[in-house]
């Protein structure tokens, strides 16, 4: 083999790195605005105790979620007559940018035990940023509020730690 056979290899890396530029460029300008915005329209629709946030951890990490953060209003009164005005929060979805430009969308599982090192996720699929349409925000939301409600209140047979 000689250098010459690296032409193509290159030429190769070359298209590769261009299209990661471009999903990043396209999650820049489209899909973390189309997120976003339909992520807010649900939390100001959907007063239930949660918050939207954005967060950018490295230069080439970034992710949007709706994450619970308090009781919704309705059931504060509640919380309070059962002497628990207390949550556990941290459920989230979260849509992040992964190094090569995809969209991972993951469940965060509520922080429910302090010695726990890890309250769990549950992968929902990774997509390209063209990909990402306010339908399939809305479909994930939907699957989110399914697992917080799965985790929240278990069936005895789904119940989280114990083995039937």
């Amino acid at each position: 083999m000689t250098i010459d056979h690296l032409e193509e290899r290159v030429k190769d890396y070359t298209i590769s790195l261009e299209k990661v530029l471009l999903k990043k460029k396209e999650w820049q300008t489209k899909s973390r605005p189309s997120i976003l915005r339909t992520l807010e329209e649900i939390h100001s629709r959907f007063p239930i105790g949660w918050a939207v946030q954005q967060f950018n951890w490295m230069w080439y990490n970034e992710a949007v979620n709706i994450t619970f953060k308090s009781l919704p209003e309705t059931l504060q009164d509640l919380a309070v007559e059962s002497g628990d005005g207390e949550l556990i929060k941290g459920g989230a979805l979260v849509f992040s940018q992964l190094h090569n430009g995809d969209i991972s969308v993951i469940v965060l599982f509520p922080f429910a035990d302090p010695v726990a090192a890890d309250s769990g996720s549950l992968d929902l699929g990774t997509y390209r940023p063209d990909q990402i349409t306010e339908k399939l925000v809305i479909e994930k939301v939907d699957e989110f509020l399914k697992e917080m409600i799965r985790w929240e209140a278990p069936t005895p047979r789904d119940k989280i730690g114990f083995v039937s």
